[in-house]
């Protein structure tokens, strides 16, 4: 299996922001980040909502300062490497080697299909 990079940004609001504060999860897939807003910070066994957000550039892998127009400032949480387990348009299963999150990380899309449901389960 590929081995990619992932990070997850710590995300405080700027005037211009339009969420509160939250956690960007990226996933690199070719030249660009699949990206989620998750409502809290990821812990082991927790179920967090996330909004899936447009891809991102890579350069977010290592950034950490202010977002562009005003939208905040992104700090780094966590990153390191990923394997995709499963990639379908309704889940995305993949194992996570991070810093601080290590096991497989799972997002599946809710009922109404307006938003993502986040879990990190241990290895």
């Amino acid at each position: 299996m590929a081995t990619h990079r992932f990070v997850v940004l710590r995300h405080e609001p700027g005037e211009a922001g339009p969420r509160e504060l939250h956690w960007d999860l990226m996933f690199e897939f070719g030249d660009s980040l699949r990206t989620w807003a998750l409502q809290s910070e990821p812990q082991i066994g927790e179920e967090i909502a996330a909004d899936e957000l447009p891809r991102h550039r890579t350069d977010y892998l290592e950034y950490e300062g202010p977002v562009s127009q005003g939208r905040g400032t992104v700090r780094q949480f966590d990153r390191g490497t990923f394997e995709v387990l499963q990639d379908s348009t309704e889940q995305l299963s993949v194992h996570v080697n991070g810093e601080l999150l290590q096991g497989q990380l799972q997002l599946t899309r809710d009922a109404s299909h307006q938003r993502w449901i986040v879990l990190l389960m241990p290895s």
